[in-house]
């Protein structure tokens, strides 16, 4: 895929204030720890995730993704009236029907001549939205779009901690409920427009390519219980190999569709899953590892909303001055991976 008039207006993340260490998870799980006399300290010296982030009320997705829509349109100097499309992009959502859209359309004031929908694909959702956004601002059926996500994962975590010190588990059964517990919570929101709104610091959106696994759609699983707490079983080691085997062919066509080579951008932003993730993904596609930036450290696994909010946290950084071009590798459970590239003018 390729993009000849689609600019990044700007991007916006939302932080939780609330913060729940590795070691404080660990000590909720104590019952389970001690019966199973499992090391202190595993979680992080696995995950190197040492803390995650929670909205300290309770905080419905569509709310989340609105405060981080407002400040997205803050940024871009751009009023809800003159947006055309909302797209919500997020694992959580407020309920079944209508669409978590929809609320934020509400939330934000929006007007009535901007559609919104939902587009939801596990940790992919957002790089999803923003390859629509731009297909319709290429086809000139829209002039810019507010894509945004919202994700409170604090529900499953909890959920899974009672689980796993309810009794009956032991260190093999443990396995499917690790990832869990890596999960956090944020916002994030980006102003996709046509280049001749954009500002002129703002990045072009070059281009990309897609690949899907579906034959790994069962490694990763998620779902309602019957009680109604949430539940999600992972098959980590499987789904790891499987995520970095899909990524290395998106990446050989993302190669090819660009150009670009292992040395080309300046900047990579992943999914944020864990130390070992990136570790293998970087070494897998030949990537320099100094050139990763990273969030999973203090804000876990945040779904949708983990690669963009990264990206977000490294412009304002600094990190992708004039010139600079950024590789962002998504991924999501499913299998399906997006890459896009950006430069910046």
């Amino acid at each position: 895929m390729r993009f000849d008039h689609t600019a990044i207006a700007s991007l916006a993340s939302e932080l939780p204030d609330e913060i729940w260490t590795s070691a404080s998870i660990e000590e909720r799980l104590s019952p389970l720890y001690e019966r199973l006399r499992l090391p202190a300290g595993r979680l992080e010296l696995m995950t190197g995730i040492r803390e995650r982030r929670f909205w300290s009320r309770p905080m419905r997705p569509s709310e989340a993704s609105a405060l981080a829509g407002k400040k997205a349109l803050g940024r871009a100097g751009v009023g809800a009236d003159g947006i055309d499309l909302l797209i919500h992009a997020g694992v959580c959502r407020d309920r079944l029907e209508p669409s978590t859209a929809a609320y934020v359309h509400h939330l934000l004031g929006m007007p009535p001549t901007a559609q919104f929908l939902d587009v939801s694909n596990a940790c992919l959702g957002f790089l999803n939205a923003v390859v629509l956004a731009a297909g319709l601002v290429e086809s000139g059926q829209i002039r810019q779009a507010l894509v945004c996500s919202g994700e409170n994962g604090r529900p499953l975590v909890e959920s899974t901690i009672a689980a796993l010190n309810g009794g009956g588990h032991d260190r093999n059964s443990i396995k499917p409920y690790f990832a869990n517990l890596t999960i956090g919570a944020g916002a994030a929101a980006a102003v996709v427009c046509h280049d001749s709104l954009a500002p002129s610091a703002a990045p072009r959106l070059l281009g990309g390519a897609a690949r899907v696994d579906s034959g790994a759609c069962a490694l990763c699983e998620g779902d309602a219980g019957g009680d109604g707490a949430l539940v999600m079983r992972t098959d980590s080691e499987r789904l790891l190999e499987a995520g970095v085997a899909l990524a290395a062919g998106t990446w050989a066509d993302f190669g090819r569709e660009l150009g670009w080579g292992p040395r080309t951008p300046s900047l990579v932003v992943t999914h944020q899953v864990g130390v070992r993730h990136s570790r293998l993904l970087f070494g897998r596609l030949g990537l320099p590892p100094e050139r990763d930036w990273r969030s999973f450290e203090f804000l876990g696994n945040v779904g949708s909303v983990s690669l963009p909010a990264t990206l977000s946290l490294a412009m304002d950084a600094g990190a992708a001055p004039p010139g600079a071009q950024a590789a962002l590798l998504g991924i999501g459970s499913g299998l399906a991976s997006c890459m896009l590239g950006l430069r910046f003018p």
